[in-house]
């Protein structure tokens, strides 16, 4: 009875490493594929239409690399029900 009960506790943690190690490499490669898709065919499309995530571009005829926002002052009326 003690070699059963033995087996038995045995053989459940024997399972319980397996799922573990198969949920490590099938998260893995899921996550891998979701990322090459999502990012793979946005970074394509985005060259394609050549645009640009971030101003990368060095002039030498700028004095700073600050961009203008254009903030001004609005009226109290404009922020009420923004959205």
């Amino acid at each position: 009875m003690r070699r059963l009960k033995d087996f038995i506790n045995g053989f459940k943690e024997g399972i319980k490493n397996f799922g573990e190690n198969i949920t490590i490499i099938i998260n893995s490669f899921l996550l891998s594929i979701v990322y090459f898709i999502g990012v793979g065919i946005t970074s394509l499309f985005a060259r394609l239409v050549k645009k640009r995530f971030l101003d990368t571009k060095i002039l030498k005829e700028t004095k700073t690399y600050w961009s203008n926002l254009n903030l001004k002052k609005k009226s109290l009326k404009e922020y009420y029900r923004q959205f």
